[in-house]
């Protein structure tokens, strides 16, 4: 598998007399003190379960997951207003004879693909900021942002466009959040309860969704504009309690010590794992993170197209951009698309009824997939989603087009029944498991110092599919109707190839940890069972990636010479001694190998 094969009569390492900050630009390695390594050799095993996780750690996860919630509210409520009098008579077209108003398929398309246009842009431009200001004050920006494009909308009275711009706009923030949102958790957040905290995102999404369903229904009968914007104008209210809540809580510990702030980030660490700033534990994390940090900066600048040339990051991200499209591509919009018409086989013609019963299963399950996340494990819950989500579209799209009158559905209520029991199970297994661990695993994926772009790039991903999806559909459902189903079924039956033969399993991991499993080529099949013992060094508990530096462009693996910093490997002349950590050349020359 690539793995390093470590000789027991290899060099010790040699202590350094003094260790710089991690801003400094190249730094050697900063290996623990005698001190910390006589404690690490009695602490270093010990294994925190989510139980140890203070409330800290949780309310974090909460209050920066309200950008999901935001999301998903500013999702669902526009289903309703394009079913509301009010909302129709003054921005779709009505016929003055008869006073009917209705939108026209290209002016409500403007409107719903104008958000998701925004959410793309906004995912892309994310990146940079976040890299610049550090992702807490990046996402109260990007809250605050998010409602001047409120304040568009909801002052819209007439013409319709100034409503589309305000979505556009709202969309930038979205998008943004979407990237800086689970980024900000995944670096955060004790690895134990990392998986649920990230994936949380996506509940607070189905949260939002729900919400703005229940509203909707609340309001759809009041006279005059109240009727929309009462639900429109809350938007604000959830972007200010983000703006405001999340300044109160600690930065990033892992952006704060790369620009060079390690005190803070010792001590950002050690309250969300309810730990002393140099216990063994939080020591260990931080040489984790230096490790890495060294590695990154002996070969010099690295430019943003190292995502595509770095070691295994063409690998990473077009995983994680699959991933994301993915996500959309299990057809889950699509569900959502026919459930009026679906319901309405069994009677419920209200529309609003029927957005909150698919809203609500929505929600369910999500919360029992925060469950499998941290039980199951990702590979098998990513896995089993797909291959039941495959089940329930081969059995809706035939009984869909064979069984049920396309005319008169209630004239069919047993073909109409197996369609809302297959809609309901096809939306648990989505919301359990493709909905919240695509967020987790992409937020987990790639190393600290590409993580923002290579996001920004993946969660961009995701909002393209979402717009073509929510665009086309209309025309392709006009055309094969329900057989529209067995696209989604066939991308599903390939999403659980690509996870059982790309995909590694993180669970319980620290995020260098995954990347030197990714560096490695570590099986994916066999990645469940791989132990990082492998590469211990002299029992202090750390994954040994410290021997592997990037040579300038990122295209090669370099060996770290004696004084820390990269020799002659980094001008491509072949190293035979070995390193002061104990590595010989030929395992580097096998790690190379794998590389190229």
């Amino acid at each position: 598998m690539g793995l390093f094969n470590r000789s027991k009569a290899s060099m010790p390492l040699e202590k350094e007399s003094a260790a710089t900050t991690p801003s400094e630009g190249t730094t050697p390695r900063r290996p623990l003190s005698p001190a910390q390594e006589a404690s690490a050799e009695t602490e270093a095993g010990m294994q925190l379960s989510a139980k140890d996780a203070p409330l800290l750690a949780y309310i974090l996860g909460a209050v920066a997951s309200i950008g999901g919630f935001m999301f998903g509210y500013q999702t669902g409520q526009i289903s309703g207003f394009l079913e509301m009098a009010d909302f129709k008579h003054r921005f779709a077209e009505c016929v003055e004879e008869t006073g009917e108003c209705t939108f026209s398929a290209a002016r409500q398309g403007t409107i719903v693909g104008l958000f998701s246009i925004g959410t793309l842009i906004g995912s892309l431009i994310a990146a940079p900021i976040a890299d610049r200001i550090g992702r807490r004050l990046t996402i109260s920006f990007w809250a605050f942002f998010f409602m001047v494009g409120t304040v568009i909308e909801i002052s819209s009275s007439h013409v319709w466009v100034q409503f589309a711009m305000g979505r556009f706009v709202g969309g930038l923030g979205i998008g943004a959040l979407s990237v800086a949102v689970p980024m900000y958790q995944s670096e955060s957040t004790p690895k134990m309860i990392r998986g649920v905290v990230v994936s949380s995102y996506q509940l607070f999404v189905t949260l939002g969704i729900w919400v703005a369903y229940l509203i909707n229904w609340g309001t759809e009968t009041r006279e005059g504009s109240s009727s929309w914007r009462i639900t429109n104008g809350l938007s604000f209210l959830w972007a200010l309690m983000l703006g405001v809540a999340i300044l109160g809580l600690p930065e990033s510990p892992r952006f704060a010590y790369r620009i060079g702030r390690e005190e803070e980030a010792r001590r950002n660490m050690g309250r969300l794992y309810k730990l002393s700033p140099n216990h063994p534990i939080i020591n260990m994390e931080i040489q984790e993170i230096q490790e890495k940090l060294d590695a990154e900066r002996v070969g010099g600048d690295h430019p943003w197209y190292e995502i595509f040339t770095g070691p295994r990051m063409f690998y990473r991200t077009m995983l994680g951009m699959v991933l994301q499209a993915g996500q959309q591509l299990t057809g889950a919009n699509y569900f959502f698309y026919y459930g009026t018409t679906v319901f309405s086989a069994t009677g419920l013609s209200n529309s609003y009824v029927t957005q909150i019963i698919l809203g609500s299963v929505n929600v369910g399950g999500t919360i029992a997939g925060l469950w499998l996340i941290e039980n199951c494990g990702r590979r098998k819950a990513l896995m089993g989603g797909a291959a039941w989500m495959f089940m329930c579209f081969m059995v809706f799209a035939f009984v869909g087009h064979f069984s049920l009158d396309h005319q008169d559905p209630a004239a069919t209520p047993q073909a109409g029944a197996v369609l809302v029991v297959f809609s309901c199970l096809f939306i648990i297994a989505f919301a359990s498991t493709w909905g919240p661990l695509v967020w987790a695993i992409v937020g987990e994926l790639y190393p600290a110092r590409y993580r923002a772009t290579c996001m920004g790039l993946a969660t961009a991903a995701n909002w393209l599919f979402n717009f073509l999806i929510g665009f086309f559909t209309t025309f392709i459902t006009s055309a094969i109707d329900y057989f529209y189903g067995l696209v989604f079924a066939g991308c599903c039956f390939a999403l659980f190839w690509i996870v059982y033969f790309f995909v590694i399993e993180t669970k319980d991991r620290s995020l260098e940890e995954i990347d030197t499993m990714y560096v490695l080529h570590v099986n994916p099949i066999k990645s469940a069972s791989w132990d990082s013992s492998q590469l211990m060094r002299n029992g202090d508990g750390l994954v040994n990636t410290d021997d592997l530096f990037l040579d300038s462009g990122a295209r090669r693996f370099a060996k770290d010479g004696e004084d820390g910093v990269a020799g002659e490997a980094a001008e491509g002349a072949h190293v035979e001694t070995a390193g002061p950590s104990g590595v010989a050349g030929a395992d580097l020359e096998k790690a190379e190998s794998h590389h190229q």
